[in-house]
């Protein structure tokens, strides 16, 4: 046997991580073993704590509120039960699924857009989405168009989309 025969070299690669461990079988092992206890549980708690949007569960959660047709997204909801930044995010939320479905091409919309499925005046509109702006559950871009925010998303899921519902009694 020569000298090195015995050394190992291990590389781990996971996102943005990479470490890797070079020397004898049983130090590699112990090294490894100690990477994964300290990170693991790091990732698991970090993981926690970023918020994900489960498209399944949020498509089961909007139906019979949003729908879609070969023109494009519709509330199923009477305007005249839903608050002016319930229609708004609605209206988003809508956007955003539709185009995580493919069956949109952008899930941005204009304020002009917007306006005419709101169905009120330019400075109405402009106020309320500068409410949700504010509120971080919409966001402008950089072509002055608006979108619903992950965080937005969340909050849709968690206490918009329940309060719709019982309005609405589904």
């Amino acid at each position: 046997m020569t000298l090195g025969e015995d050394e190992i070299t291990v590389q781990i690669k996971y996102k943005d991580i990479e470490k890797t461990f070079s020397g004898r079988v049983d130090d590699v092992w112990i090294s490894i073993n100690k990477f994964f206890s300290e990170f693991i549980p790091a990732f698991e708690i970090s993981k926690k704590l970023v918020l994900t949007v489960d498209l399944q569960k949020l498509i089961k959660d909007c139906e019979n509120i949003i729908a879609f047709t070969e023109e494009g997204s519709h509330l199923l909801v009477s305007r005249d039960k839903l608050t002016d930044n319930e229609t708004l995010a609605l209206q988003l939320l809508a956007s955003y699924i539709g185009y995580k479905l493919g069956i949109i091409e952008s899930d941005a919309v204009s304020r002009e857009e917007l306006q005419a499925k709101l169905g009120k005046s330019a400075k109405i509109t402009s106020t309320r989405l500068g409410e949700l702006v504010k509120s971080e559950i919409v966001t402008k871009t950089v072509d002055g168009k608006y979108k619903i925010t992950t965080f937005g998303v969340a909050q849709m899921q968690r206490d918009i989309l329940p309060k719709i519902k019982a309005k609405i009694s589904i």
